[in-house]
């Protein structure tokens, strides 16, 4: 049976460079950094005081304004970059909206952490004034579906919806199975993406506790810098993005905006380590070749990886090492750059940004830096990661990777749109 092709007709974004996806890339290719210190709660005797908080947002007529007070920040964000998804794939107002077969239309928007800050909120009252001040919306609010849920409550879509957590790697997961659904013939339409809101005291104090975070308080605006000899750690970012899936003839007949093509993606284990990469790539690897053979590209279409290279001693390398495994003599020929060099590490959010920055990078024919590239481990060896100047490059296949805790691995395949 011939495969269904995939087109990507909405983006939507929320990110500390706002909720505007033009703006939020012309920000990346300027290199700019959005890491700015911690004013949001007490943290001076933490020992990593900064993160790539979200400021000044609002979610203006995108939720009803009571409901908006009340939910997690992680449901506000899934909310607005989903809705967003949907205006700029011109499904924003009630006509375009009732045209659709909602019984068709999913949604798949997971989160890695959920609803910390209600979760936080919730044990500091019980603790404090018992259980019976506790709020009847504790459970609904901090579980990870209910970004997705209350999309489809307000949107009517009443397709496939459900969340994946699977850490930073959670995005991904969520537009590798969104995509099935329309590959199977179970939807025609799909939102699909991540969510974190994690930048609060319990989400902070667990990564200090586990020693993954850079420390740089004195410049957090140098503190992300993957693949550089200084790197410490990563830092923590916040966001949410979501991407529009539709059939490609769902999406002529509506004649709505292609953005780019979805030509396939995989989902790999390590086995190996709660937070650790496997140090020889393997996970990483196969993942890699599993998406290109669901994609049925050759690896040497294949010239732009938005990595997934989050500043941590260990991850950057592995990665590096797979991709060198990968494609062999092709890998110096392949671009290769890190969004979280500027925003931070955006946990489950990171892979739905990070694959509307590939978007981006395939509709522009411009690759944003890797920015605090000062001194390159050697272990690059000949790869150009754009280092801190943006870089004019005709994307013909990006892939776009994403990695969390427990080994979960995956793999996202992009290309321009062609007819």
């Amino acid at each position: 049976m011939k495969k269904k092709r995939i087109v990507v007709t909405g983006m939507g974004l929320v990110s500390c460079f706002g909720s505007d996806v033009e703006h939020f890339y012309a920000k990346l290719l300027a290199g700019d950094s959005g890491i700015v210190p911690i004013e949001e709660f007490p943290c001076a005797e933490y020992p990593t005081r900064f993160a790539g908080a979200i400021r000044h947002f609002e979610t203006g007529d995108y939720m009803d304004k009571k409901q908006a007070r009340r939910v997690d920040p992680f449901i506000r964000y899934a909310m607005v970059a989903g809705k967003k998804a949907l205006e700029s794939g011109d499904l924003a107002s009630p006509e375009a909206l009732a045209s659709l077969n909602k019984s068709r239309c999913g949604i798949i928007v997971g989160s890695g952490m959920g609803g910390m800050q209600c979760f936080y909120e919730g044990v500091e009252t019980l603790l404090t004034k018992g259980f019976k001040r506790l709020t009847p919306f504790f459970v609904p609010f901090i579980i990870t579906n209910m970004g997705g849920a209350l999309l489809a409550i307000d949107l009517g879509f009443m397709g496939p919806n459900y969340s994946i957590s699977t850490a930073c790697a959670t995005s991904n997961y969520c537009i590798h199975a969104a995509a099935q659904q329309i590959q199977d013939g179970s939807a025609d339409l799909m939102l699909c993406g991540g969510s974190e809101a994690s930048i609060n005291p319990i989400g902070l104090a667990g990564f200090v506790a586990c020693r993954a975070l850079s420390t740089r308080n004195e410049d957090p605006t140098k503190a992300s810098r993957p693949w550089d000899q200084g790197r410490d750690g990563f830092v923590m970012g916040e966001g949410s993005g979501v991407l529009l899936l539709e059939s490609l003839e769902h999406a002529l007949a509506r004649k709505a905006p292609i953005y780019a093509e979805y030509l396939g993606g995989a989902v790999t284990c390590d086995a190996h380590h709660m937070t650790d990469p496997r140090e020889d790539g393997l996970g990483v690897g196969s993942c890699m070749e599993l998406a290109l053979q669901n994609a049925s590209v050759p690896k040497e279409r294949v010239n732009y990886v938005n990595a997934h290279a989050t500043s941590t001693l260990a991850g950057d390398m592995c990665e590096i090492r797979a991709i060198r495994q990968v494609f062999g003599p092709h890998a110096s020929r392949i671009k290769i750059n890190a969004t979280k060099s500027m925003i931070g590490h955006c946990l489950g959010a990171a892979g739905g940004i990070e694959a509307i920055a590939t978007i981006q990078a395939i509709r522009t024919g411009m690759l944003h830096p890797t920015i605090n590239l000062e001194n390159p481990d050697p272990a690059l060896g000949d790869f150009d990661v754009i280092p801190n100047h943006a870089k004019a490059h005709k994307v013909d296949v990006a892939l776009s990777n994403s990695f969390g805790f427990g080994g979960h691995n995956s793999t996202l395949v992009f290309t321009a749109y062609s007819p």
